[in-house]
């Protein structure tokens, strides 16, 4: 079913009382973003650094040298507390305005704050081509770190937002769309955000807050999906805890819900599973227009997301999960799939959502080694092209469990928009799958897939320092930190012949060669093939055997 390609709800426009605040660091296009939106409003546009400029009588660079950093703090601060008594403005911060709790607050009260990121490497290439940052200097790689340092400074305030907007690869009025159709969920669900994810056939929306389940319906209606029939599949785990609360709210607003349970666990992620679903999609009544709404971990995902995929040649389908690692992964990008006894997701389907629905409120029932697993996948976005995340980890965390929620699904998201059917860049997502699932495979599934993927994290690294390709003592930290989460970082029972062996079915290889995705540094990876079995066999000995005292 073709994706309708719309960012969400109608627009509403903003209360006129209310002004409108766009935050973040330096370099992210407040200035730009602020100016398109304020036209699009019809609203005075105010920069905070020009009105700043035009106080002091000379630019900011030189308000610093000459004045202070104090001094020009103590103005902007003055200006925040101004400005958030003035109604019906569009107004763009400097980077550090908000760093002040005071002035914080007073914007907050005048009206809905976005925070716009960017990754490092944007940020440096715009901020190469504007005019001198007072607090950036040196060459290009002083500065780079310079970047990476503020950051660090800033990003419990920045991540505080509950509203942001991606600026990387989107135009500036792509930019604006966004914060519009934020502003108009916003009005709607307060305390609610939304990722566009742009596929082939047009753009999906996850949906990611507190409390969403319960408008499950009314999301179902916007995206072209009314009252009628709909199948909910579910583990019967799941089923105990949430299937009364969603089945409820979508019989409220008019909907036929008819709940499919299947067993849980990996062992159950089968064709013959799969075929026991159809005859209940066949009686639940769902036509070519009918969703499929999956309400669990990956598994489960999978699952509802082949059955969506091939019944009736395909029926929309509507991921709510229920586990972190199925939140962060399994149920963005479009990936579904079974097991067969050679090896996991051999048989599938690619099958776009209609729109992905995230609570993190799911989460409460989640059993904590289920939650500790999935940090795994966390860990993984991490170091595939987020060391901001990965810092955080290693430090106080993230401001909060939808931040970082929100932060790992936009790595996948930027992964997947690039290349939707895995022919390219899509394949850096498999680190440590490679090593990960030959291990689920040889312990009978018994070994979480999470704790699995924390291993073949850490044998991963382990080969990139083998290969010379990754920073030296990198495997070491990957593992304190996964330690650190509570995951394990080696396993014992398990001998590198038989996980090597299961290995030569990973549908990751090309012909007869693995293929592997190693880390060359945190935020960085890159693929190689065939690196040889011996380095392989290096590699598993150091998390299946212990370290090799021989070993960089």
């Amino acid at each position: 079913m073709p994706h309708p390609n719309h960012t969400g709800a109608a627009r509403r426009p903003l209360p006129p009382e209310q002004n409108l605040i766009l935050t973040g660091f330096m370099g992210t296009g407040k200035t730009t973003v602020g100016q398109l939106l304020a036209q699009r409003l019809g609203r005075p546009f105010v920069d905070m650094d020009a009105q700043l400029e035009a106080l002091f009588g000379k630019p900011i660079p030189q308000i610093f040298a000459e004045e202070g950093e104090e001094t020009f703090r103590a103005a902007e601060a003055r200006l925040c507390q101004e400005l958030s008594r003035q109604q019906g403005l569009v107004i763009a911060t400097g980077g550090g305005a908000l760093m002040d709790p005071a002035s914080r607050e007073a914007l907050a009260r005048s009206g809905p704050i976005v925070c716009l990121t960017a990754k490092v490497d944007t940020l440096l290439e715009r901020l190469d081509r504007a005019q001198d940052r007072p607090l950036l200097s040196g060459d290009r790689e002083r500065r780079r770190s310079q970047i990476r340092a503020l950051l660090a400074r800033r990003q419990g305030v920045y991540t505080g937002f509950a509203l942001q907007v991606d600026t990387d690869r989107h135009t500036p009025e792509e930019v604006v769309e966004r914060i519009l159709a934020l502003l108009a969920l916003q009005g709607r669900l307060p305390g609610a955000t939304q990722i566009p994810v742009p596929t082939p056939q047009g753009t999906y929306p996850i949906y990611l807050g507190s409390g969403l389940v319960e408008h499950l319906p009314e999301l179902l209606a916007e995206h072209r999906l009314p009252p009628g029939p709909v199948a909910v599949v579910a583990d019967r785990q799941v089923a105990a805890h949430h299937g009364e609360t969603v089945m409820e709210a979508l019989s409220r607003a008019g909907y036929r819900p008819t709940l499919l349970q299947v067993p849980a666990g990996e062992v159950h992620k089968t064709l013959d599973t799969v075929a026991e679903l159809y005859p209940g999609l066949l009686a639940a009544g769902l036509d070519r227009q009918r969703p499929v709404i999956a309400l669990g971990g990956g598994v489960v995902g999978d699952l509802a997301g082949f059955a969506a995929a091939t019944f009736l040649r395909g029926v929309p389908f509507v991921p709510v999960p229920t586990t972190l690692l199925a939140m962060v992964d399994a149920s963005v990008g479009g990936k579904t799939g079974v097991d067969l006894p050679q090896g996991k997701n051999l048989v599938g389907a690619f099958k776009q959502p209609e729109l992905v629905l995230i609570d993190p409120d799911l989460l409460r029932t989640l059993p904590a080694q289920e939650f500790r697993a999935g940090l795994a996948e966390v860990v993984k976005h991490a170091l595939i092209a987020s060391p901001e995340l990965f810092h955080q980890l290693e430090g106080e965390g993230p401001a909060s469990l939808t931040a970082l929620i929100r932060d790992a699904v936009q790595v996948k998201v930027d992964v997947v928009s690039q290349d939707p059917f895995e022919r390219g860049r899509r394949a850096v997502l498999n680190l440590g799958h490679t090593f990960g699932h030959a291990i689920e495979q040889v312990s009978g599934y018994t070994v979480r897939h999470g704790e699995a993927v924390a291993v073949g994290l850490v044998a991963a690294a382990d080969l990139g320092e083998r290969l010379g390709r990754a920073e030296r003592g990198l495997a070491s930290r990957v593992a304190r930190l996964l330690e650190r989460l509570g995951l394990p970082t080696r396993l014992d029972g398990y001998s590198v012949e038989a996980v090597h062996r299961a290995m030569a079915h990973d549908k990751k290889r090309r012909g007869q060669v693995l293929r592997f995705v190693i880390p060359e540094a945190i935020g960085r990876v890159t693929l190689v093939d065939d690196p040889g079995e011996p380095v392989v066999r290096a590699a598993l000995a150091r998390v299946l055997e212990g370290p090799d005292p021989g070993a960089g």
